[in-house]
């Protein structure tokens, strides 16, 4: 292992599941990488629902009780330190990559992470495009590419295209060579959806009758659409992917059928791809605003309440 001192930082953590108003800006002590784990010095770190998720308490069964818990997963920055049996990663290493949904811990000014959720930043990249790409992204592409085993040529149906998992998801799908619809908003969110190669657009409500029979993989990121639409919108043999788990929807995952939930897991290939895609160009998500890390529960708070800032990511930074 690296020798390196630890001292205590400055992270956002809470010491109860609750709203927003649990989240605190305090000192802690993080601990050392154990093996196979990284700690990295965070230079910029975004925001996913998945985060308010699991301080709400939604994942629990997951997370457990023991607190005080950190908030956020996404981050880029330079490792400080490494655990036993490391061996991709060392110190220096501009890196971008996940904490686990257990430890959590992304906003603050280091975070330890297991080095299969951390790969290579490209050079390409800033801190705060590269802070945005590993949740929405990774789970992107493991949802059309491992779950949905997507070829050239397919198409695919992406209901709330134009969030961080949508964005992605439609990028990636094109690069696959695959013609991509989806649902999104009306109003100006439609140009957006247009640039992204979109095709057809609907708006939420829409009726799947009118696009029935049109699409190998229906990829849900919303969580909210109905399971007949998305069978009426299926070719024979397609499949219908959630990424919104809950308890009755992980029992039909399980049930003979086209619906599977998903639930991103750290796959070092997965994510160097999704890594290298950004770094070419290929797969862009805009950051709508970015902010200091003493100053982020504010920000944190109005994005969970007003949905704000809208089309794109809510960068922390630590510096």
């Amino acid at each position: 292992m690296e020798v390196f001192t630890m001292t205590a930082i400055k992270r956002i953590q809470y010491h109860r599941y609750g709203g927003p108003e649990v989240m605190r800006f305090e000192d802690f002590e993080p601990t050392r990488p154990g093996p196979g784990e990284v700690l990295v010095r965070v230079k910029a770190a975004a925001a996913n629902p998945m985060d308010w998720k699991i301080r709400n308490g939604e994942m629990k069964i997951m997370t457990g009780r023991r607190f005080p818990r950190g908030l956020g997963h996404d981050f880029a920055g330079v490792v400080a330190a490494v655990g036993a049996h490391v061996t991709r990663l060392g110190v220096g290493d501009e890196v971008l990559g996940g904490a686990g949904i257990k430890a959590a811990g992304a906003f603050a000014e280091m975070a330890v992470a297991e080095e299969k959720a951390v790969v290579a930043k490209p050079a390409s990249l800033s801190w705060e495009e590269a802070a945005a790409i590993p949740v929405v992204g990774l789970t992107a592409f493991q949802a059309l590419v491992s779950t949905g085993k997507l070829r050239a040529g397919q198409a695919v149906f992406i209901h709330g295209c134009l969030g961080g998992v949508g964005r992605s998801a439609a990028q990636i799908a094109v690069a696959h060579g695959a013609t991509v619809g989806g649902s999104c908003r009306a109003g100006v969110a439609v140009h957006e959806a247009h640039d992204l190669g979109i095709f057809p657009i609907v708006d939420f409500d829409f009726d799947a009758t009118k696009l029935a029979g049109r699409f190998d993989i229906v990829l849900d990121t919303a969580g909210t659409l109905p399971v007949k639409a998305a069978q009426a919108l299926l070719k024979p043999g397609g499949r219908i992917i959630d990424i919104n788990p809950t308890p009755a929807k992980f029992v039909r995952s399980a049930l003979p059928g086209p619906y599977r939930v998903l639930i991103g897991k750290p796959v070092v290939e997965d994510l160097d791809a999704v890594a290298q895609a950004a770094g070419k160009g290929i797969l862009r998500l805009p950051v709508a605003r970015a902010v200091p890390l003493g100053k982020a529960i504010a920000a944190l708070t109005e994005l969970e309440r007003n949905r704000t800032p809208k089309g794109g990511k809510l960068i922390i930074t630590t510096e």
